[in-house]
């Protein structure tokens, strides 16, 4: 058995409560389990005991042996010294607090029923896909919905505190934030970090000072990516790695290296040149990109913002000095929903979070409710088990269920799983 099997069962009073007392023999009440506690600290917070006459307010400390408390330390942690109830599968030693007093326990080993703790070890063992692979199908819609809607907003809390971070690096300066994100997003998985490197290198300041002329902007970004570093037999690629030596030279910058790049196995339409193309041409013909894209009502007016009319040399090219059937490049519908998905519905909620302005977070949470769902191999495997998404909001919850709770086998956190425990 594992802890969060106890901290599963008294959650839900998943236990036999007939005659609870203590290992000394104290008749036991429980008024109020608690508040469970995901942070540092005892298990339970702000509990209301009953202990034989007593009624106790305080914390309760979970472990599957009483002798745990000893080896984590606890009777020196000054955290625990309002724990008023020690809840455990064994007692195998009594426990003090550090002024010396017994803590009470109430031992668990005969009172949580052996067909729960059977079905947990299932779930955990389980080598599907996803631990509740063949039960999934039979959880409830209304459960399944209820749980998704509060998982997508999880999910856009937790990109909002990564912008969060970044947002406090860069003294809250939300449009140079905003351009970091926006270059990230641009790599999409393969190429994330080092368009962040690249962003960062080759700061939004720096490219205001030169935004009159996209030819500049090209040489600055190009060359703080390393890519400018090569040869070049055509003569725009020339031009601008001559223009990047000047402008390092003015500027004293230092490039990224080029290895950093990742071309292998991507589609030509995901090269990193192209990308970077993109997203300079963007920043050259749209001015204060962060506040158009916060005033933007629909997914209408985002796709507007993000339409990118490349140079003349890469309606050509996907990479330098490699010609290719001349074509318009632009931004695609599918690529600028991602990035909606990613970086600006994270930062409209972010933004409302931080002025108090709750249009703004429910702006973010509208429009993805409004962006169709996203296509990928694990969007593809829910459907495949009876998860349907209708909508990016859907499948950012999905995503999120998949990666934070299937597959760190938190069924006992997971309002599926506790569907399926119960």
């Amino acid at each position: 058995m594992k802890e969060d099997l106890l901290h599963f069962a008294w959650r839900l009073q998943r236990f036999n409560r007939d005659a609870l007392q203590t290992t000394t023999g104290e008749p036991v009440e429980i008024v109020h389990t608690g508040t469970y506690n995901t942070d540092a600290g005892p298990d339970f917070l702000n509990a209301r005991i009953r202990i034989g006459d007593t009624l106790w307010a305080g914390n309760v400390e979970m472990h599957l042996k009483a002798s745990d408390w000893l080896h984590h330390g606890h009777q020196e942690d000054p955290a625990y010294d309002n724990v008023i109830l020690h809840v455990v599968l064994e007692e195998d030693t009594a426990v003090h607090h550090a002024r010396g007093e017994r803590i009470p326990c109430l031992e668990m080993k005969k009172r949580i029923p052996q067909k729960l703790g059977a079905h947990y070890l299932r779930l955990l063992n389980n080598e599907d896909w996803i631990a509740c692979e063949s039960r999934f199908p039979n959880v409830s819609e209304l459960t399944r919905n209820l749980w998704l809607e509060r998982l997508a907003a999880e999910r856009l809390e937790q990109k909002a505190l990564s912008i969060a971070r970044q947002l406090e690096q860069n003294k809250e300066d939300w449009e140079e934030t905003f351009y970091q994100f926006l270059a990230r997003s641009f790599g999409a998985r393969v190429n994330a970090d080092p368009f962040m490197m690249l962003a960062q290198r080759c700061p939004l300041l720096l490219l205001r000072k030169h935004r009159h002329s996209l030819f500049q902007m090209e040489a600055l970004l190009f060359g703080q990516s390393g890519l400018l570093s090569g040869p070049f037999e055509e003569d725009y690629p020339q031009q601008l790695k001559k223009e990047y030596q000047f402008l390092r030279r003015k500027y004293k910058l230092q490039p990224m290296p080029p290895q950093n790049w990742k071309f292998l196995r991507l589609r030509p339409a995901n090269f990193p040149t192209l990308r970077i193309a993109q997203l300079c041409t963007l920043l050259y013909q749209a001015d204060n990109l962060f506040s158009k894209v916060m005033s933007a009502l629909s997914m209408v007016e985002v796709e507007n913002i993000f339409e990118a009319k490349l140079s003349n040399y890469w309606w050509t090219h996907y990479n330098f000095d490699k010609a290719s059937e001349k074509k318009r490049k632009a931004l695609g519908r599918q690529a600028i929903h991602l990035i909606f998905i990613n970086t600006i519905a994270p930062f409209l909620f972010l933004y409302g979070q931080r002025k108090g302005e709750e249009k703004y977070q429910e702006r973010a949470l509208e429009l993805l409710e409004n962006t169709r769902p996203e296509a990928n191999a694990v969007i593809r495997k829910w459907k495949a088990i009876g998860a349907t998404a209708e909508s990016a909001f859907q499948t950012q919850a999905l995503l999120q269920l998949k990666n934070e709770y299937c597959d760190k086998k938190r069924c006992l956190e997971c309002a599926v799983g506790n569907a399926i425990l119960k």
